[in-house]
């Protein structure tokens, strides 16, 4: 009998995936008295020629960085990465106490990682909100940049959604930060573009009085089924604020139908008025806030999409810049 549990054990090891089955590099750090899974994706052949990082953002949600099932592999980077890996070496850094890999069918709604009760794990509701993010991805940058195999003379950060506020602070923080490309963020805080969709969809601004117990509660971490208050509240700190502090060139894409988009033509008017002549923005006009295509109910068809065609304009973007 032992000896059957001992095969069946080691064929169920056998059959984990791990990172480098799906070509990445995985380095794993101690940070806090927390393991930081970082995933390295290089072209194939040129894991060791010197270039320079393209250091990618996570948005929101605690998701594995890989995800697939017995068909495929699901998308970890929403662009066509091969834009990317002749010139850069791809850096994606996974969410705290969530795992790195994981068979889809392990996973819940939206594929995320959830465990007792549908709860998250408390490594990921104590540390996910905006400065823990920030301080971990300048430390995990200033490790990176002391291999042979990273190039000292450009760095680029990249960020979708909420990975924007964080690529955006972590600007100003690191300095060897070359360039910046804030994508699908609101310079002036998440829950305005909540208020956007809730009075659209909804007719309403009862968001007003959550926003209010946010408010109250900016430091608590309790999970309650979403973003902890002090998660909500971290994140709808404008990062204008940081943005305006850059001298180094910066992209902003966003979609025109996305919630967020009045506050980015906001910020790019604000632009214009101070000279700030770092700035690019690049609307996608009539997609929602992953540039797919939206009818006039604001729904989405998932069957266009873009993805692949902004990261092309980032990698013209950064050609030029």
């Amino acid at each position: 009998m032992k000896n059957l549990l001992f095969i069946l054990i080691t064929l169920s090891a056998f059959s984990q995936k791990t990172p480098e089955d799906f070509g990445y590099k995985h380095l794993s750090f101690d940070y806090k008295k927390l393991k930081v899974d970082v995933l390295i994706q290089s072209k194939k052949g040129e894991e060791n020629i010197q270039k320079p990082l393209f250091f990618w953002c996570q948005g929101s949600m605690p998701q594995p960085i890989i995800k697939y099932d017995e068909n495929r592999l699901y998308g970890t980077l929403p662009f066509d990465v091969n834009d990317f890996l002749s010139d850069y070496h791809l850096v994606i850094i996974g969410k705290p106490g969530i795992p790195v890999i994981s068979d889809v069918k392990n996973l819940k709604n939206n594929y995320q990682y959830l465990v007792d009760n549908d709860s998250v794990p408390r490594a990921y509701s104590d540390h996910n909100y905006l400065d823990y993010y920030v301080e971990r991805n300048d430390f995990i940058i200033k490790k990176l940049l002391k291999e042979k195999w990273v190039s000292k003379n450009k760095l680029v950060l990249a960020g979708h959604s909420e990975g924007s506020t964080i690529a955006a602070k972590l600007a100003t923080k690191n300095k060897k930060v070359t360039h910046l490309i804030y994508s699908g963020g609101n310079p002036y805080g998440r829950i305005l573009s909540m208020i956007e969709e809730e009075v659209f969809k909804l007719k309403n601004y009862d968001i007003i009085d959550y926003w209010r117990e946010v408010v109250i509660n900016k430091n608590n971490l309790n999970y309650n089924g979403g973003d902890t208050y002090r998660a909500t509240y971290d994140f709808s700190i404008p990062s204008a604020d940081n943005l305006k502090k850059l001298k180094i060139p910066v992209l902003v894409t966003f979609g025109t139908k996305d919630w967020n988009a009045p506050f980015v033509n906001l910020f790019q008017i604000e632009s214009i008025k101070l000279n700030s002549t770092n700035f690019t923005f690049i609307p996608y006009f009539d997609v929602e806030h992953n540039f797919f295509p939206v009818n006039e109910k604001r729904e989405p068809n998932y069957e266009i999409y873009n993805w692949e065609n902004v990261g092309k304009d980032w990698k013209n973007w950064l050609n030029k810049n």
